[in-house]
């Protein structure tokens, strides 16, 4: 959470960013991480121990219920430890619609599948994925997100 500006400044002079991740426990060892998109959401899985991640087929499907069905089935299918979002930021730190978008994901899931959310910061993963020449941009997108994220925990 930002500082609270300066007696008399106004709110808008403290920078918005990102929060900082909460502690993983180390008894988590499997994730699950999802791209959130309104028509796309990219998936990926991954592990603690190898710090690495595999893209799966991406969830394409409009509408809460839709998309909350094929998640559902991701998470029974894997049974991760925990789930990972990506929660995108304009450069300068600063929230935008699609970043509020994404943090209502995160909460819906934990309150659907009551299984802890990491939110990382996923600001150019679509680019740096679209770079690589992904097939699957969404899917390749949660790769860099969740490897970002498990990067974080060594």
């Amino acid at each position: 959470m930002p500082d609270a500006p300066a007696p008399g400044a106004p709110a808008s002079s403290v920078p918005a960013t990102p929060a900082a991740p909460a502690a993983v426990p180390a008894h988590f060892q499997t994730f699950l991480a999802f791209d959130y998109g309104l028509k796309r959401t990219g998936v990926a899985s991954g592990n603690r121990l190898l710090g690495t991640a595999t893209p799966q087929a991406t969830i394409k499907a409009e509408g809460a219920d839709a998309r909350f069905a094929q998640v559902e089935s991701r998470i029974k299918e894997w049974q991760p430890d925990a789930l990972v979002v990506g929660v995108p930021y304009h450069p300068d730190g600063a929230p935008h619609e699609n970043t509020r978008r994404a943090q209502k994901f995160a909460r819906q899931l934990r309150g659907r599948f009551n299984l802890q959310v990491f939110e990382v910061d996923e600001r150019y993963s679509t680019t740096e994925a679209l770079s690589s020449g992904a097939r699957d941009a969404d899917a390749a997108s949660a790769c860099i997100i969740l490897e970002q994220f498990l990067r974080s925990l060594t």
